[in-house]
């Protein structure tokens, strides 16, 4: 049925945006910007590029500098303290005897960081990352890029997504897109499945 499954990391296998989110709102609020949480899930799955616009355009005279550095040490500090793993991750990677890789819009050094501390890293034979493309998420290259790398068509693989951007650059790939919401909820407007959690999304898409 597949040739491939590729996994979104952040929100996806590992629950990094509930640090992220608390992290961020401490930040800005830390520099004079009050913004809520609706204001934080709209950065859900953006590349760091990307989301610094979004916040640009929001705040105008935004120390940004300043803000991603507070911002940075709160989510390094929440990781450190302790990077749980969604419901279901360490019960489905064994599961599968399909090549497993991450597609993550997060930088090269923070993927494979937040991987070993995780301790899923093993699982993976390719990690693509935001540094590894030209057009990110919701652009379809990285799930390309994943396709690939195995040596198969985008329509023989299955992805694992959280986010609106995620599943959308999965489902213009031409992959088979699982969506797991995570913070933020979804109507699946891009998913084929959309699932409660892994578990159920991968029974969804006949893996189990």
């Amino acid at each position: 049925m597949y040739d491939a499954i590729l996994f979104d990391l952040d929100g996806t296998l590992i629950d990094s945006e509930s640090i992220a989110l608390t992290s961020g709102l401490a930040a800005f609020a830390a520099h004079g910007h009050d913004v809520d949480e609706a204001f934080m899930h709209g950065l859900v799955g953006k590349d760091e590029p990307t989301a610094a616009q979004i916040i640009r355009a929001a705040l105008p005279g935004v120390d940004l500098d300043a803000v991603n550095l507070h911002w940075r040490k709160g989510f390094n500090d929440g990781v450190d303290s302790g990077l749980a793993l969604k419901p279901g991750t360490l019960d489905l990677l064994p599961a599968l005897s399909f090549p497993l890789a991450i597609v993550t819009s997060t930088g090269r050094v923070g993927a494979h960081r937040k991987l070993g501390l995780a301790g899923i890293a093993d699982a993976f034979t390719h990690v693509v990352t935001l540094d590894d493309v030209r057009a990110p998420k919701p652009d379809p290259e990285p799930y390309l890029l994943a396709a690939s790398l195995f040596g198969v068509s985008p329509s023989r693989c299955l992805v694992f997504e959280d986010s609106e951007t995620g599943a959308e650059a999965a489902h213009r790939a031409g992959c088979v897109v699982v969506q797991v919401p995570d913070v933020v909820p979804s109507q699946g407007r891009w998913a084929h499945h959309l699932a409660p959690d892994l578990l159920t999304g991968a029974r969804m898409a006949g893996l189990l």
